[in-house]
């Protein structure tokens, strides 16, 4: 008897698993480097492109590093919904000394 109730519920986990995920409700959310100019000693622009769902605003998270790979500008930047779905984006960042790159670290939904 205790076998059959553990089998049923593996069966069960099993199958809300799998609707969990392929609901077709779950957001799609990727960010790419597109590239990145240093403007001065103290400035980078970082372009990004972020592909979401349509209709749904984006936070990310842009950051400069210098040669050692310490982060020497960063900003956080609210992306309104779009009708479409990837956009390109480009941000201009402050930096405490000059960077060598710039770089998306993460997007996430607000």
């Amino acid at each position: 008897m205790g076998l059959s109730v553990a089998v049923a519920f593996v069966v069960v986990f099993a199958a809300w698993v799998v609707f969990a995920a392929f609901d077709g409700t779950s957001s799609q959310l990727e960010s790419a480097d597109v590239g990145y100019q240093v403007t001065s000693d103290r400035a980078v622009e970082v372009q990004y492109t972020v592909t979401a769902d349509t209709g749904e605003a984006v936070d990310c998270a842009v950051e400069a590093q210098n040669s050692g790979f310490a982060v020497v500008g960063w900003k956080i930047v609210h992306l309104p919904a779009s009708e479409q779905r990837s956009v390109t984006y480009t941000t201009s960042l402050a930096t405490s000394e000059r960077a060598v790159t710039g770089l998306i670290y993460r997007c996430w939904l607000p």
